[in-house]
């Protein structure tokens, strides 16, 4: 049976999972998603740091990852960043159901 590893090790063995995933959020029409950003997201909200986890529950957490995790990770990185219109800018422009400027009567 597998042992555990901290997670950072598996990086390099689950990077197809994390293809798949930014794949999956451009199909949702997410195109600026980015394996790393996914990864980065990954390590701040849902692991937490470098936990010791067996390889199918890393590819677990991968494949389970919400589009509302992964834009609640940009935004709270869009408030610590220095460029915070830009980040706030492209965030708005990954919102497929978002419609600017129209209002309802």
């Amino acid at each position: 049976m597998e042992e555990g590893k901290p997670v950072v090790q598996w990086k390099k063995t689950i990077y197809p999972v994390l293809q798949s995933k930014k794949e999956e959020f451009h199909l949702l029409g997410y195109s600026k998603a980015h394996e790393e950003d996914i990864w980065k997201c990954l390590e701040k909200k849902v692991w937490k740091g470098n936990p010791t986890l067996r390889l199918h529950r890393a590819v677990q957490d991968v494949f389970h990852l919400s589009v509302g995790t992964y834009m609640s990770y940009l935004t709270v990185q869009a408030y610590q960043s220095d460029d915070l219109l830009a980040q706030v800018e492209a965030l708005r422009n990954h919102d497929p159901n978002k419609q600017e400027n129209e209002t309802s009567y």
